[in-house]
């Protein structure tokens, strides 16, 4: 198995009384193993302290290992921040990508609502890291290009509502970017209030979206099969 960091395994030894007694000593984490850990720290770290509050020193400490091992998998705190960044980017574009599959245009908002919102309540460090503009930005992105790119998933489709309509498709990219916006900066408020509930937070967002301001639904009601 290959190694990395502390470990242990059992052995027996004889005291003076010739009474035996057990030694234990750590199994040892493969590199694999290591790494992960140390994402899941650095990962808790940096939700809680951002980029500019954390440190090698404290990521080590928590893992129980010393700051070259951190420096052997990720080169870095950079390194390390750019691979958790990486993977709640891709997390949250495939929930949403993967909830897009209504037919209906008011379900589909509806669908796209509720996908940040469980990504908020699932992820919530992760949630936390991406509102944060990226100190790395050139290898990760920030948090307006993580939207921008879910904006062109409701992009085309809001492109075919249009053309299907009779308005200009060409103003399709307006609208989304416009719409997702207004969901993700929701999503950042809620994050910490945590009310009212999910479904009443997406009823609402879907509501504004879909009837404007000039025609508000008292109570919105949602359409879809999701009610929680």
């Amino acid at each position: 198995m290959a190694i990395d960091g502390s470990s242990v395994s059992n052995s027996k030894g004889t005291n003076s009384s010739g009474t035996g007694s057990r030694r234990t000593r750590r199994v040892r984490m493969t590199g694999a193993e290591r790494r992960e850990q140390l994402l899941d720290i650095g990962r808790t770290l940096f939700a809680e302290r951002g980029f500019e509050g954390t440190s090698v020193e404290e990521i080590a400490a928590k893992a129980g290992v010393s700051k070259p091992v951190v420096y052997e998998h990720f080169g870095g705190k950079e390194g390390l921040y750019a691979v958790v960044v990486d993977r709640e980017m891709r997390q949250l574009l495939d929930m949403v990508t993967s909830a897009l599959t209504a037919g209906h245009p008011r379900e589909l908002l509806e669908q796209a609502a509720f996908a940040l919102l469980d990504y908020i309540e699932t992820f919530t460090d992760g949630f936390r890291i991406l509102v944060r503009d990226s100190p790395v930005a050139q290898s990760t992105g920030t948090f307006a290009s993580l939207i921008s790119d879910i904006a062109t998933q409701v992009e085309d489709i809001l492109g075919l509502e249009f053309k299907a309509r009779g308005f200009d498709p060409k103003l399709a990219p307006l609208y989304a970017q416009a719409l997702v916006g207004m969901v993700a900066l929701t999503g950042q408020w809620w994050v910490d209030t945590r009310k009212p509930e999910k479904a009443d937070v997406a009823a609402h967002l879907v509501n504004l979206a879909w009837h404007g301001l000039g025609n508000l639904e008292a109570t919105p009601r949602l359409i879809g099969h999701r009610k929680n």
